[in-house]
C-alpha cells in the first residue's frame, strides 16, 4: 500500500465530523419543538444522538493516518504525536479557565466571583478534571493520546494481536460502567467517555485497517455504517426508558460499529470530496475542535444581552456564527505567531 497517498475522502470525513460536533455542542432543537405529554424535546434528542459517529470517526482517521510511522517507530512516533497534542491540551485548558463562561455574572460580580464557581467545579471532580482540562470538550486529546500510547506499546513489543482485544474490553467495561451505568451499577472512578476506554478500540481499529489494507464495497460500509446507526439509536430509546436521558448519552455497544462503518465507506470512494476548500478546513479541523466551544459560549451570552427569544431563528444563529466566528478565528491565528502556541 502506498502510505504517502492522499486521501480526500478521509479529509472530507474530517470535515463532516467537525461540523457535526459543532451541531452537537449548540445544543439545536432543545428549547422548542417540545413533545406536551412527555416534555421531552424529541427532534433535539435526535439530532444529538445523530452526531454521534463524529468522534468516533476522529479517533480510527487519527489510528489509520499515524499507522505507517508508528508500525517504523512506535515510540518515537508516538512521543512526537503526542507532544503537541498535550501542548494543546494545556494551552486550551489555560484557556478556557481564565474565560468566563457567565457574562452578566462578571458584570454584577465580578471575575473573580465568576470563575470560583468554576474552579470549585473543577475541584469537586478531579479525576475528570485532570482528564478533561479547562472545558468539557478538551477531553478528546488526553483520551487520544492514550489511545496512541497503548497501541506504540503493542507495537513496541510486537504483540498487536492484542491491541484489538484490548480495546473491545476497555469499550465494553466504558459502555457499562458509563451509558449502562444506571442499570448495571458499575462503578468508574471517573467518567468512562475520558481517558482510554472508547479512543482505544476505534484508534486502534483505524490502525489495523490501514495495517492489513482492510477494504470492503461502498454497498457493505453502508451497510455496516446503518446497522451500527439503528442499534446506536435502538440501545439509546430503550436506556432513555430506563431514565437515562438520551441526549446524555455518548457510546453504545454498537457506536463503534456506526464509525467504522462510516470510515470504511470513505475508504471505498476515495476521490469523494477532492476539492481545495475542503482540504484546507480538513487542516483546521483540531484548531476548530478546541476553539469552537468557547467562541461558541461567547455567541450564548451576546444572544442572552440581546434577548433573543429561543426559537429555530436563535438556533440559526448560534450554529451559523459559531461556525463563521470559530473559522475566522483559526485563519486569523494562522497569520500571526500564535499559531504555534495554541494550534498544533
Amino acid at each position: 500500500m502506498n502510505h504517502s497517498k492522499f486521501i480526500p475522502s478521509i479529509e472530507l470525513g474530517r470535515v463532516i465530523a467537525i461540523f457535526a460536533v459543532i451541531v452537537l455542542h449548540c445544543a439545536l432543537f432543545t428549547t422548542y419543538w417540545i413533545d406536551g405529554e412527555s416534555e421531552i424535546p424529541w427532534v433535539g434528542y435526535i439530532v444529538n444522538q445523530a452526531t454521534r459517529f463524529a468522534v468516533p470517526l476522529f479517533f480510527i482517521i487519527s489510528g489509520y493516518l499515524v499507522q505507517p510511522k508508528m508500525s517504523q517507530s512506535p515510540m518515537a512516533t508516538f512521543g512526537a504525536y503526542s507532544s503537541p497534542l498535550l501542548r494543546l491540551f494545556v494551552v486550551w485548558s489555560l484557556i478556557c479557565m481564565a474565560t468566563p463562561f457567565y457574562w452578566q455574572v462578571v458584570f454584577e460580580h465580578g471575575y473573580m466571583a465568576e470563575r470560583s464557581g468554576y474552579f470549585d467545579y473543577l475541584t469537586s471532580r478531579p479525576w475528570d478534571s485532570l482528564l478533561e482540562g479547562g472545558l468539557v470538550h478538551l477531553w478528546f486529546l488526553p483520551a487520544l493520546i492514550m489511545a496512541a500510547f497503548v497501541t506504540a506499546i503493542c507495537v513496541r513489543f510486537k504483540a498487536l494481536n492484542v491491541l484489538l482485544p484490548i480495546g473491545f474490553l476497555l469499550y465494553f467495561y466504558g459502555v457499562l460502567a458509563g451509558s449502562y451505568q444506571g442499570l448495571t451499577e458499575i462503578p468508574s472512578p471517573f467518567f468512562t467517555r475520558n481517558g482510554p476506554f472508547y479512543s482505544t478500540l476505534m484508534f486502534g481499529l483505524g490502525f489495523m485497517i490501514r495495517q492489513h489494507d482492510f477494504k470492503i464495497s461502498s454497498g457493505k460500509a453502508l451497510g455496516i455504517a446503518a446497522l451500527g446507526m439503528a442499534l446506536h439509536f435502538g440501545e439509546g430509546f430503550y436506556l432513555h426508558s430506563q431514565a437515562q436521558a438520551m441526549n446524555s448519552i455518548d457510546y453504545n455497544f454498537s457506536t463503534f460499529l456506526w464509525g467504522t462503518g462510516l470510515f470504511l465507506w470513505l475508504l471505498a470512494n476515495p476521490n469523494m470530496g477532492n476539492q481545495p476548500w475542503i482540504q484546507k478546513l480538513a487542516k483546521w479541523t483540531l484548531p476548530i475542535y478546541v476553539a469552537h466551544l468557547p467562541l461558541n459560549i461567547a455567541v450564548l451570552n451576546i444572544l442572552g444581552m440581546l434577548q433573543v427569544p429561543n426559537g429555530p431563528m436563535r438556533d440559526l444563529i448560534v450554529f451559523s456564527a459559531t461556525i463563521i466566528i470559530t473559522i475566522g478565528f483559526v485563519k486569523l491565528i494562522e497569520m500571526t505567531p500564535l499559531k504555534k502556541v495554541i494550534f498544533r
